[in-house]
């Protein structure tokens, strides 16, 4: 889940694929499609946190999904030390600052530098995955 907040707005989306970019400095990506009505204003604030969803948060990354719809309906959240909603109940998040943007194809890639972060090391519940079109849990496949 990606979110920010710029204007005394929230702002989320639901991103399609996030992954590690550098260890020095610390960067990660996420890609959105060119076409994605919540980034312009997440590119406009400058900045971005990365919330890892746990599997009993379904309902969060299918509203989040979803457009014109009222997305932070029923949704608590605090502030990140660099101003960005993160979730309650998130196992993880990670405040970033853009650091750069590629287009590719009809999508962007974004990068952002980690400023802050937050890692549950005794969370009881696991990471929401979506893997073939449906969600589900890192127990329920096997190792390759």
């Amino acid at each position: 889940m990606i979110t920010s907040h710029i204007d005394g707005e929230p702002i989320g989306f639901t991103c399609q694929s996030f992954y590690s970019v550098s260890m020095s400095p610390p960067l990660v990506s996420f890609s959105v499609m060119s076409s994605s009505a919540s980034y312009p204003k997440i590119r406009q604030a400058g900045r971005f946190a990365v919330n890892i969803l746990s599997d009993e948060q379904v309902k969060i990354s299918n509203q989040f999904a979803r457009r014109g719809t009222d997305k932070w309906h029923g949704v608590d959240w605090q502030e990140s030390p660099l101003g960005n909603p993160i979730i309650d109940g998130s196992l993880h998040w990670l405040d970033c600052e853009i650091y750069a943007e590629y287009a590719a194809g009809d999508h962007l890639i974004v990068i952002g530098e980690v400023k802050a972060l937050n890692l549950q090391e005794a969370a009881a519940t696991q990471p929401l995955l979506y893997y073939k079109g449906q969600y589900c849990n890192i127990a329920a496949h096997s190792a390759v």
